[in-house]
């Protein structure tokens, strides 16, 4: 009411139409950061059902993510704009010029729910939901962000394809150090070698949901033999013992022992090979420092080197690498029998000339003999002949 002049038999002054202006502003920012937060919020939450829902699908199942994502969603605190990256962004808000519930009605209309994927940074969590989220490990994240990231979380996307990309998250993201895995498609042991890869994994957390593997008995216990050079320290939030160490060895010891034994040699020196590469590496990173700071990385480098040569030989192919191998190997077949091909043809075509020429060559000879002969019967007329030929040759 800015007409107003008198409130409570009392003459309002200029300080307190100025007080009363600051108070009206702060509320009404406070209102529009929370229609901000709410808007944010909703969007996450379309986005991630929009891709829980293409899960779905890929999986051939039923969707039915969507009511436990909106609880989860609705639960989860609010996130600050700017940790939200990738197609689900939302850069701008319209103005409030009614009630904020029209508002936010209004504004939730504008939202896409055709986002297929999401990339959040809360804290020191990184969450990518959809394999579109794996392209956001291309971009230059700022030095402060990538170091902050301890906790990397994947979902919605199939692990073949996070297999791709670890090189890059290891590069990224130096200092993450907790790997979770919700609906990705474990479905084995083996995919786990893939991890060996990384600099170093401290925890890991894989979600029953979606990840099959979880229902093996000796899942965890193949896990801390394979990426033993990492010396987990938690798996699905529950500490590793020594005796969980002990037993993994006995379980599992003797299979890194025949896969090696079965690995061709040159195969084996490969595998060595890198091993030695890890090893100069890291004696070139810690030359020339202080040997205080060199005791303190000694667990960082047994994670670095100390992966042992034989299990090193227990690894992974994703299936599209394994399908690009066959297509390759299904070239090599067809170039080589093509070439083996010609080869068979044209040692038949000199067999048969061979066989040809040993028919022919009796009768060619006695006639080249008769006309030799004959030639050379008029010793006179032979030498005049040749004289002649000499003569027309110069």
């Amino acid at each position: 009411m800015m007409q107003l002049r008198q409130l409570d038999m009392k003459r309002v002054t200029e300080e307190e139409r100025r007080m009363a202006s600051v108070v009206a502003k702060k509320e009404e920012e406070k209102k529009r950061e929370s229609h901000k937060q709410s808007l944010l919020k909703e969007k996450k939450r379309l986005t991630i059902n929009n891709v829980a829902r293409k899960w779905d699908l890929q999986q051939h199942r039923t969707p039915d993510f969507a009511t436990n994502q909106d609880t989860k969603v609705a639960d989860s605190p609010s996130q600050d704009p700017s940790q939200l990256h990738g197609s689900a962004v939302v850069s701008a808000f319209p103005e409030e010029t009614g009630s904020l519930d029209s508002g936010l009605t209004s504004a939730l209309q504008g939202l896409s729910v055709t986002d297929t994927h999401l990339v959040e940074v809360d804290g020191d969590t990184l969450s990518l939901y959809g394999s579109g989220a794996l392209e956001s490990l291309d971009r230059n994240w700022s030095v402060q962000t990538a170091g902050m990231v301890t906790t990397v979380s994947f979902t919605f996307i199939e692990f073949d394809e996070i297999v791709q990309v670890l090189p890059k998250l290891k590069m990224k993201f130096p200092n993450s150090l907790h790997l979770k895995f919700k609906e990705t498609n474990l479905v084995m042991l083996q995919q786990f070698n893939a991890l060996a890869q990384l600099r170093r994994v401290d925890q890991l957390t894989i979600d029953p949901q979606g990840n099959p593997v979880v229902n093996f008995t000796l899942w965890k216990y193949y896990v801390l033999f394979r990426l033993s050079h990492f010396s987990m320290q938690k798996i699905n939030g529950t500490e590793v013992t020594q005796n969980d160490m002990i037993m993994a060895e006995r379980l599992f010891g003797i299979l890194a022992h025949v896969a090696s034994s079965e690995l061709p040699q040159y195969r084996l020196i490969s595998i060595l090979g890198d091993a030695r590469k890890k090893q100069f590496r890291y004696l070139l990173e810690t030359k020339g420092k202080k040997p205080g700071l060199v005791n303190e990385e000694n667990n960082d480098s047994k994670r670095l080197v100390g992966e042992n040569t034989n299990r090193a030989t227990l690894n992974y192919t994703t299936r599209e690498f394994y399908n690009e191998r066959l297509e390759e190997i299904k070239e090599k077949k067809k170039f080589c029998k093509m070439y083996m091909e010609d080869l068979v043809k044209e040692a038949t075509d000199i067999n048969m000339k061979n066989e040809a020429l040993q028919k022919l060559w009796p009768q060619m000879f006695i006639e080249l003999v008769r006309d030799a002969v004959i030639e050379i019967r008029n010793k006179n007329s032979y030498m005049k002949l040749c004289l002649q030929q000499i003569t027309d040759q110069k």
